[in-house]
This record gives C-alpha cells, sequence and structure tokens, in this order.
C-alpha cells in the first residue's frame, strides 16, 4: 500500500516527535514563526491538510506589528500586505505536549514570493549572521542560559507583581542563589518544564535558583546557532505552559520586579575552523590565538550599537544598574561577573567569551544575530581588544546607552552592523522600535501621579 501524505511527512521529522506520536493519531500541526518581539505567529490547521499542502501564506505585516498589537505603518509596503510563503523546516518538528490532542509545532521559513528569504524574518537574519562566517571557513558555536521570574498569577497591571506561593505556603524569597530548597518550593512546575523538554526533545543542561524571588536559570548544552536559538524560542512556550498549570505564570520581561535582578540571556562563544574542527581561540600550545583577542574587541566596539536587539523595550534598561548581577559598560575580564564580557574558567578546547549584555527580553534569533555579527567584525577587522579590566567593573565607566532612544540613535548610525544584519532588516526594526517608544511616551505612570499631581 502506498504512503500517504502524513506518513511521508512523518518519516522527515526528528525522531523525538516520532517517539511521541508513536501508536497515536496525529491531529494537529502548527505551523509557526517569530514576530520581531519572538512572539510565535503562524496557524494551526488539521495534521492531513498540512501534509498535502506543505507551503502556506501570512501576510508580511507581521513583522511591522509593535509589542502592543498596533501597527508601524511608516514601515509598510503602501500598505497592501503581501503574502509570505511560509516552508517549513521539518528538523524543527516538535510536540506540544500542553495541548489537549497529538499536535505537532513546526518552525518555517519565510521567502517572500519570488522565493528569496525574507531579510526581516528574524531566523533570516541569523542565517544571514551565520552564512558570513561560514564564507571564511568558520563555525560559529553558542550556548544561551535563560533566566526568568515565576510570579504570582497578575490579571491587573497596576497592581506590583509578587513572587509565587511556593509548597510550604510561602512567598518565594529573594537572595537565595543557587538554593536547592528555593527550587523545590516550586518543583511540581520545574517538574513539568522538565517533562516537556523532554517530550520536545530538548537538552536542559542545569536549573539553578538565581538570586531574584521566583527567579530561575536554566542552561543549555552549546552548539549550532540556529538551532539554540530554535530551542530558545520553544523553551519560552513551554515554559510559560508548564507554569500555568500550576497557577502561576512565566515571565521573560528584563526587569518585572522592582529592587529584584534583572533576567539575561547570557550568550557564550566560541569559533571553530570548518575544515579541522578546532576552536580557533586555541593555539595548538593550548594559549589563546590573536583571534580570540579579535573576537572580544568585535564585541567592545560594537556591542553598544546593537542594544536595542538586546534590549528592546523601556523596561529592558532597568536592569543595566550596578551591583545587581547585570553590567553597565563593555569592558572584558577572566572569571568576572561584573563585567559585561567575561571569559569564564575552561579548558583550552572550550575556550569561549560569554556576552552579559542580552535581556531574556530580547528575541533570541536576534540577540545571538547581534552577538555573532559584532564578534565577526572583530575577526574581519582584526581588532585590537582594550586591556582586561582588573577588580570590579561596576566602578568602571558607564558604556551603555541609557535608555531605548539614545540605544536607537546609536543603531541608526552603525553602518558596519547594518550591512552584516541586513539593511532591509535595520530599517524596519529600528521603525517598529521607535514607534514602541512612542506609545510608551503617551502613557502616565504611577509615580508621575504619585509624586507630580500634587507637587509641582
Amino acid at each position: 500500500m502506498a504512503e500517504t501524505p502524513l506518513e511521508r511527512m512523518l518519516t522527515a521529522v526528528p525522531e523525538t516527535a516520532r517517539d511521541y506520536l508513536d501508536g497515536r493519531r496525529l491531529d494537529e500541526v502548527e505551523c509557526i514563526v517569530s514576530d520581531l518581539a519572538g512572539v510565535a505567529r503562524g496557524k494551526a490547521m488539521p495534521a492531513g491538510k498540512f501534509a498535502r499542502q506543505m507551503s502556506f501564506f501570512l501576510p508580511n505585516s507581521i513583522f511591522f506589528q509593535t509589542i502592543t498589537g498596533s501597527w508601524a505603518e511608516a514601515a509598510l509596503d503602501g500598505f497592501t500586505e503581501p503574502d509570505m510563503v511560509l516552508k517549513p523546516d521539518l528538523s524543527t518538528a516538535m510536540p506540544a505536549p500542553w495541548t489537549a490532542d497529538w499536535t505537532l509545532q513546526i518552525i518555517h521559513d519565510i521567502e517572500d514570493q519570488t522565493g528569496a528569504p525574507m531579510p526581516v524574518a528574524p531566523r533570516n537574519v541569523l542565517k544571514r549572521v551565520i552564512g558570513l562566517y561560514e564564507a571564511r571557513g568558520w563555525t560559529p558555536v553558542v550556548a544561551p542560559e535563560m533566566e526568568f521570574y515565576l510570579t504570582a498569577r497578575n490579571v491587573d497591571p497596576a497592581i506590583a507583581i509578587q513572587p509565587p506561593m511556593g509548597r510550604t505556603g510561602r512567598r518565594a524569597a529573594a537572595r537565595q542563589a543557587y538554593s536547592m530548597s528555593a527550587v523545590d518550593e516550586y518543583g511540581p512546575v520545574i517538574d513539568d518544564i522538565y517533562d516537556f523538554a523532554e517530550a520536545q526533545g530538548l537538552e536542559i543542561d542545569g536549573i539553578t535558583q538565581e538570586g531574584g524571588a521566583g527567579q530561575i536559570e536554566i542552561n543549555l548544552r552549546h552548539g549550532d546557532p540556529l538551532r539554540l536559538a530554535d530551542e530558545v524560542f520553544y523553551f519560552k512556550r513551554l515554559i510559560r505552559e508548564a507554569a500555568l498549570r500550576h497557577d502561576c505564570f512565566a515571565t521573560f520581561m528584563a526587569k518585572p520586579i522592582q529592587d529584584e535582578p534583572g533576567s539575561a540571556m547570557h550568550i557564550h562563544h566560541s569559533v571553530i575552523d570548518s575544515a579541522t574542527g578546532t576552536n580557533i581561540f586555541t593555539a595548538e600550545d593550548g594559549s589563546e590565538t590573536p583571534a580570540f583577542q579579535h573576537f572580544i574587541a568585535g564585541l567592545q566596539q560594537h556591542l553598544a550599537s546593537v542594544v536595542p536587539l538586546y534590549a528592546p523595550y523601556v523596561n529592558s534598561y532597568r536592569r543595566y544598574v550596578p551591583d545587581n548581577a547585570a553590567p553597565i559598560n563593555l569592558e572584558w575580564a577572566r572569571d568576572n561577573r561584573t563585567a559585561g564580557l567575561r571569559v569564564p574558567v575552561a579548558s583550552p578546547a572550550a575556550r569561549r567569551v560569554e556576552n552579559r549584555l542580552a535581556g531574556m527580553d530580547c528575541n533570541p534569533y536576534l540577540g545571538i544575530a547581534a552577538s555573532l555579527a559584532c564578534g565577526y567584525l572583530g575577526l574581519v577587522a582584526q581588532a585590537i581588544p582594550k586591556p582586561q579590566y582588573i577588580g570590579d567593573a561596576y566602578s568602571g565607566a558607564d558604556d551603555l546607552p541609557p535608555e531605548l532612544g539614545a540605544a536607537l540613535d546609536l543603531f541608526a548610525e552603525a553602518g558596519e552592523l547594518r550591512e552584516v544584519l541586513g539593511p532591509e532588516f535595520c530599517r524596519v526594526y529600528e521603525i517598529v522600535k521607535r514607534h514602541e517608544y512612542g506609545e510608551f511616551l503617551q502613557v502616565i505612570s504611577p509615580w508621575e501621579r504619585e509624586h507630580l499631581l500634587l507637587n509641582v
């Protein structure tokens, strides 16, 4: 008997997806893409229809929508909203184990109607940067760290966020970094995160309690930047679903709770010689190579210009404060978490540099692409970094723009970086973010009403 289109499609998905469906009938497929904010957009359809069609359409306007749901009309092409073509990357097929039926979610590549990659699509931006490395015989490797908060349910934006209630009946406490008891307080949520990740074939390298009340860090294994960005994209969704099962929220907001640390997406980088498979940051005798210094220099010289990709919202800049587990400058140092660029303790083969700037509110495709773009420019220019910073880097000068408007001004002037990331992407991203910033400036905050209403 000939294979059906659905059976044929299922032979091309990863083994974890096939194992999940073993002996069961696939009901639905979610065709998803990441918008500029990292929100999953797309459509769901019966599995049989998906297998017969295998290409779909969405309007390009999803990339001109702000986080509030309004439209940055200045970026639209005559307001015609032409369709983009979505083509499934079956290697990304993963279960959605929180759904009531048997569902796979599949990330799609996005092309225009001529077959060219859609330049504004975040996944394509990352592919573009990876391609520049590959053209020079290099293979970039990354390892993201994800920080987030579990919080009590909050249905009123006017009320401050509270930590979740733990199994002891008390709210999660701050300043309990690396406490196993603190993690156990919300063990059922962690258990579901592990279960969902296992069902999806996602490997967790470790889970720890961070310094904030209800703040957790998940470390991912190192590997291919595109695959790791896909995994962070998937992880954000599964973590939210695990939290909702237990009457709490998971938030990736950079600074959700006043006076608590912010949440970061630290990115570890190394670069492999594609021909030899060796780390270009390490010489044959185990010492550091000039390429290692060039990469660090690229980060130092260019990261300030791509801060809007790491800190994409007004809230993001509340994270960059001294002595609160986030950098305030672009100093580099060895085994020093006060610096924006940290060289961790590692074997020569695993030599790498950690970028500590990115907030967890960034789009993972864009955060990784921006970091790799900066390092790439340093490698190509054979740039030289400033001397290693010795001591507490919080005592150094601020190198980072203080708010979104100033960050966008730097981004607008970053000619080299805009060429690496793609001029059309940068044009649209800047317009969307300026629109969002303008929306924020129209909002009157509780602080203003409390202190200005009757006192000025």
